[in-house]
């Protein structure tokens, strides 16, 4: 991984240069109005922003439609520490850590000049703790599986960590946008902890 990264480092420095340069020159033309070559670059930079800040939502659409029936019914009847956040809170936090973490996903990719060999590790991580993080929600409110959703949990957060740690070199905007989502992943690990500890699961067959 060390030696990877030292690599990551010195080649994206040199691409990000031309690249850059380039997209630059061609989208500072289409702003002033040329078209061709820079209105396409430009509409590009654009597709590719939002849909990459974008992607991270659907998981997160579709686990909402999970809890909203979950936290009316069988959340309610769970031991909870006293210090657990609002409800109401957590749809916000969420919609602005998947905009932070799908544009950080946007800037690295940016960075390794598209969907390259470079960027399989660490878009592969990306890809990785976003799975995990989508999966959560049906294990937890889904399956009332409370024990398996904090190890899941604790993968998530470790892969999490990985993921900047490969991003580091590449992106250093892009790894501190991900500094938010890291520290709510603690607070999360430690509230499924605490229901998991307070809250004995059946036996299962």
């Amino acid at each position: 991984m060390g030696r990877w990264l030292f690599k990551r480092e010195l080649k994206v420095g040199v691409a990000s240069r031309i690249t850059h340069g380039c997209c630059a020159r061609d989208a500072s033309l289409a702003i002033r109005g040329a078209r061709g070559p820079g209105a396409r670059c430009l509409k590009a930079m654009w597709t590719h922003m939002l849909g990459f800040t974008a992607l991270p939502h659907v998981g997160g659409f579709a686990g909402a439609l999970i809890t909203r029936r979950e936290v009316k019914t069988w959340y309610p009847t769970l031991t909870k520490p006293s210090w657990r956040p609002p409800n109401a809170a957590f749809p916000v936090v969420w919609t602005g850590l998947y905009t932070a973490m799908g544009y950080g996903s946007y800037l690295v990719w940016k960075e390794l000049g598209g969907f390259t060999q470079d960027a399989m590790v660490p878009l592969g991580f990306y890809g990785l703790q976003l799975a995990l993080n989508w999966a959560w929600t049906p294990i937890f409110f889904g399956a009332h599986r409370i024990k398996l959703a904090l190890i899941e949990l604790v993968l998530l957060t470790g892969t999490v960590g990985v993921t900047m740690l490969s991003w580091y070199p590449i992106s250093r905007p892009a790894t501190l946008l991900m500094v938010p989502y890291l520290l709510w992943l603690g607070l999360a690990t430690s509230l499924n902890y605490c229901i998991w500890r307070d809250n004995p699961e059946p036996k299962r067959d």
